[in-house]
């Protein structure tokens, strides 16, 4: 018997595009641990995750979310902000080697920044990486996660440590196709007065991109 986390969200798949709520800090006032308490089951396999991944940040990109995380390549694009919530949709997922058309038309599209010369056919992660180091306008970020997964009022929630360039902070999200199930768990939970931010933006702040704080 599925539960709901599986039978409505698909966690891991790509599905409908989701809106979603997410905050970054050191300190959530306790709403990690009512996430627990109010949270129906969720498969084991999906409770705890740990993953090293690696962000590309681009100066000129805060729509496209590129990341690489177990040798595949995923972007997600944002599409629209509805009530204060983020929809995202993904756009790209590929394993390496990446032909060398995919990076130059959909990779450098997503980063909105002007391409160099390609001497290859495809890339390695290595090579890949290579291009990114060298690229004025990039910047590889490494993340590393350990997740908590949650299911609070038919949305996916979960409650991350990670580390951002050697920086660790606590992520607390909540997901959705519907909006007012997600409005719904942040009051639940105590999270309606932190800043909705994501990923792109965070690392964005960790790096000195973006001269702002993230929570407390």
């Amino acid at each position: 018997m599925k539960t709901m986390i599986e039978d409505k969200m698909q966690v891991g798949e790509i599905s409908t595009p989701r809106f979603e709520y997410r905050s970054f800090g050191q300190e959530f006032g306790g709403a990690a641990e009512r996430l627990a308490r109010l949270s129906t089951p969720v498969p084991e396999k999906l409770r705890v995750r740990h993953s090293n991944e690696i962000y590309i940040m681009s100066r000129s990109n805060n729509i496209n979310n590129t990341k690489i995380r177990a040798g595949k390549l995923d972007i997600k694009t944002h599409l629209q902000t509805l009530s204060g919530l983020e929809q995202w949709d993904p756009l790209l997922k590929c394993e390496f080697p990446v032909p060398v058309n995919v990076i130059r038309d959909q990779l450098f599209d997503a980063f909105q920044v002007e391409p160099p010369e390609f001497q290859q056919p495809e890339y390695a992660l290595d090579e890949f990486l290579s291009i990114v180091k060298n690229h004025q306008e990039l910047h590889a970020v490494r993340v590393d996660k350990e997740r908590f997964a949650y299911a609070v009022n038919d949305t996916i929630c979960e409650v991350g440590n990670v580390i951002i360039n050697g920086v660790k902070l606590i992520t607390i999200n909540s997901e959705s196709t519907e909006i007012a199930d997600i409005q719904k768990t942040l009051q639940a939970v105590g999270l309606t007065n932190y800043e909705n931010i994501n990923y792109l933006q965070a690392i964005k702040r960790v790096i000195g991109w973006i001269d702002k704080p993230l929570a407390l």
